[in-house]
């Protein structure tokens, strides 16, 4: 099971994934936006998302929790 929590202060932007799926290696989960510029979200394992912890617009802090990819 693989946590991804965020790295910095920043908006979700867009969503690219939702609950049940199928994600590979190095697959885009969501975009952040911080300072006017689109940041991706990696997932380093292959996986299926179980859990989508954020919402298109809401604002995160640095170690919140994304989503959960298992």
């Amino acid at each position: 099971m693989a946590e991804i929590r965020a790295e910095m202060v920043a908006n979700i932007f867009e969503l690219q994934v939702g609950e049940g799926d199928r994600v590979e290696a190095g697959g885009i989960l969501l975009l952040l936006e911080s300072m006017k510029m689109e940041i991706p979200v990696l997932t380093e394992d292959a996986g299926t998302v179980t859990r989508v912890a954020v919402s298109e617009g809401d604002v995160v802090q640095e170690g919140d929790l994304l989503a959960v990819v298992e």
